[in-house]
């Protein structure tokens, strides 16, 4: 089967769109592909095409459960053999999964970048008929990427673990983004192409072996816009304003947690649909909320769903192809953020309109974020070590122990500032001290502390016994393997679980909304933040907030041109329909 026979079998389409055909015509040579494509580009079926014309397994990596989830969906109901493996899942679940894959005639395998991390999924993953790695969201492999993500730095490592035909024939990578400067797009090839994780990769024949392909950013149809406005309460008056004449599904982008409420009540109180999403709200009501919002339409005006007011938690692996209007109440951190949420929007390819709201305030309170999300370096190895005191870890110890952390609570007990400590406890985890995911529902986790051959000369009693052999039985790996276990104990069992814990037997975690913090190494005197993960970065962030600044007070300059003059396409048109486009059309603009 060819291609195109695949495409339209499978999929029903007579034609590729864009650099579509060209990437899937590089893959097929196995040969390492970076493709840059916007978002709505279908970067999915530049792997999905050429594994269903050959033989093996392809291995996406993904950081999105939600677009993994509706992949492998979309997938199945193509009669296509697919599956993927998340947090939540059991040792059982996972092992199946992996059974499947490895014996029967699966295509697809789709995985987070932390599972990688366990040394358990390796040694499966070497046995697995793995004949391409896709990575999606690969920006996230970059220290100069705007969403930097140190998980995905293994991606490397495990092309060592896999070889396309058992002689050592290296299986190619295909990286896809939709965001990515020239620099990031440099370093994304470098870090797929070395398997030091930690080392700064050389510039020799890594580069050479990749070939990169750009589709234009350009969109036809989605006008960007500029507001500007005297403060918050003007910000709020120009909402209701913009909302009450561009019909159609919507988003509004908000910096905190609280506002998305606050806003919410203001658009409803002013006879408008509206509800609000952040990542503090339960797996339930989040579900909830952005299912009524997927499914709103004109039609259905009673459902409670026409505007979502949101934190940037919202929107990643969110397909709706009808919203016309996305609006940032605040500046994000980076254009490449902005590009990303903006673009959400006008997917269907109608007409569409990305709009910023701008007070002169504004400036300030960016510029104030720099020192937020980079305080001072005494101050990061302080929260490093109350943090390490708080859960009782002394120095030389704790290595690969979890808990479930309460940042509120470390704060009050440990005298800290909650939104700085947050930012050390991100950049404590880049350093690769720690390994720290934001506040989620998070399952009981359980792991045995001791070893088989120990395990006898404790004193226990039989129902602590009968838990522990439970555990031994289910997870073959649990002595091994860094991943925990994860499974919902009913009361007896915590209960028995957590006299375990007392004795240090077993590492317990119960399920509880909370951070997880994780010990990568053992509790060092002082935690040194390299240069690359502080001063360059910092420096890197301050870029980003200029750039995002010059975008929100230009006035002279096409915005679509700025923004993809910034990814790097130096000869892009002027766009004819942002607001300074059309003061200049009607002479309100002189040079």
């Amino acid at each position: 089967m060819t291609a195109q026979e695949a495409l339209q079998r499978y999929y029903g389409y007579d034609n590729f769109r864009g650099i579509q055909a060209e990437v899937i015509e590089r893959v097929l040579r196995g040969q390492d592909t970076l493709a840059l494509m916007p978002t709505g580009g279908g970067k999915s079926l530049c792997f999905q095409i050429p594994t269903l014309v050959t033989e093996g397994l392809c291995l996406v990596v993904t950081p999105l459960i939600a677009l993994m989830k509706d992949q492998v969906e979309n997938l199945r109901r193509r009669d296509i053999r697919a599956a993927c493996i998340y947090s939540g899942m059991t040792y059982t679940e996972i092992e199946t999964v992996l059974d499947n894959c490895q014996y029967g005639p699966y295509r697809f395998l789709y995985v987070s970048p932390e599972r990688l991390e366990s040394e358990n999924f390796r040694i499966r993953l070497s046995r697995l008929p793995v004949t391409l790695i896709a990575v999606d969201e690969a920006h996230c492999i970059s220290q100069w990427g705007y969403d930097f993500r140190p998980a995905y730095l293994h991606i490397a490592s495990i092309r060592e673990r896999v070889t396309s035909d058992g002689l050592g024939t290296r299986v190619p990578v295909l990286a896809l983004t939709a965001t990515a400067t020239p620099a990031v797009t440099q370093d994304i090839c470098l870090r797929l192409s070395s398997a030091n994780e930690l080392s700064e990769p050389e510039k020799t024949d890594a580069l050479a072996a990749w070939q990169v392909f750009r589709q234009s950013f350009h969109r036809d149809n989605l006008s960007y816009i500029v507001r500007r406005v005297a403060d918050n309460r003007a910000k709020d008056d120009q909402l209701i304003h913009i909302l009450s004449r561009v019909p159609g599904s919507a988003i509004v982008y908000v910096r905190n947690r609280k506002r998305t409420e606050e806003l919410s009540q203001w658009l409803t109180k002013h006879g408008l649909s509206a509800n609000f999403y952040h990542a503090g709200l339960s797996n339930e009501e989040r579900s909830v909320r952005q299912q009524a919002w997927k499914t709103w339409t004109a039609d259905t005006p009673q459902n409670k769903g026409r505007i979502m007011v949101c934190t940037n938690a919202f929107g990643m692996g969110i397909d709706k192809a009808d919203v016309r209007l996305v609006i940032h109440y605040d500046l994000p951190d980076s254009p490449e953020a902005y590009f990303q949420e903006a673009g959400r929007a006008g997917r269907d390819g109608k007409t569409a309109y990305a709009v910023l709201l701008y007070a002169p305030e504004d400036k300030t309170k960016l510029l104030k974020r720099v020192g937020d999300n980079y305080p001072p370096r005494e101050f990061v190895e302080r929260v490093y070590n109350a943090a390490c005191d708080y859960f009782c870890v002394g120095i030389g110890s704790g290595r690969d122990h979890s808990f479930a952390l309460h940042i509120e609570d470390l704060c009050r007990v440990m005298h800290l500032p909650i939104l700085t400590t947050y930012s050390a406890l991100h950049l404590l985890s880049q350093a690769g001290y720690i390994h720290f995911e934001d506040e989620q529902d998070t399952d009981a986790r359980v792991k045995i502390n001791v070893s088989r051959e120990t395990l006898g000369e404790y004193a226990i009693s039989q129902p602590q016994n009968e838990m522990l052999q439970m555990l031994m039985r289910n997870y073959t790996g649990i002595f091994t393997d860094l991943q925990y276990l994860r499974f919902d104990p009913d009361e007896a069992q915590h209960h028995i679980l957590a006299e375990l814990a007392a004795r240090h037997i077993v590492t317990y975690i119960p399920r509880t909304r909370a951070c997880l913090f994780q010990f990568t190494q053992e509790r060092q005197d002082e935690a040194w933040l390299p240069r690359r993960i502080y001063e360059q970065r910092r420096d890197q962030y301050v870029e980003r907030l200029k750039a995002m600044m010059e975008y929100a007070e230009n006035t002279r300059f096409c915005r679509e041109q700025l923004l993809l003059h910034y990814f790097g396409e130096e000869d892009a048109d002027v766009c004819q329909r942002c607001d300074v486009c059309r003061s200049r059309a009607k002479g309100e603009i002189n040079n």
